[in-house]
């Protein structure tokens, strides 16, 4: 039987760094960038690839919010006017089917226990065999190459919409 699960994506609004200065952003790490190519700018709020001459901000990112030594934080680039991805459940965006994803896995303690890396077009059925095992409480997907957070997977119900 299938395990279902939801991809969670940033739920923040970060249009605000759009309206500061360079200086602004230098001071919070940040950089605004244009789009040079389709794909390489991966928004976390939209999870969709930014489109060539899009603005785009890259700054660093709390992704891991426990207090583990797993704790982590890195650079995530987010659109303009970016709306938030409203995936179904056992949907994948189509920003993951085309890179080489790592995927780390944890318990409901935050501490990872395990980490695979897989080909986004196979990403679903390795999903469902992480989630298969009961210690499993969610899933964080990076890019493997640069190794950039995308999103969260968890485990739902047959309810949950």
């Amino acid at each position: 039987m299938d395990t279902n699960f939801k991809i969670v994506t940033i739920e923040e609004d970060f249009d605000h760094l759009f309206n500061m200065t360079e200086k602004e952003l230098k001071k919070i790490s940040a950089s605004r960038m244009i789009v040079t190519s389709k794909p390489g700018f991966p928004c976390r709020v939209s999870l969709e690839d930014a489109e060539i001459n899009e603005d785009v901000i890259l700054f660093p990112y709390e992704h891991h919010k426990v207090t583990t030594p797993y704790k982590s934080s890195g650079p995530i680039f987010v659109r303009k006017n970016a709306k938030k991805a409203k995936l179904k459940i056992n949907e994948i965006s189509l920003m993951l089917n085309h890179r080489l994803l790592s995927l780390r896995i944890y318990d409901v303690y935050g501490m990872m226990i395990d980490a695979k890396t897989v080909k986004g077009n196979e990403l679903k059925a390795e999903i469902q065999q992480i989630l298969s095992t009961t210690s499993v409480s969610y899933i964080q997907v990076h890019n493997a190459g640069p190794g950039c957070y995308n999103c969260q997977i968890i485990r739902v119900g047959r309810n949950v919409a």
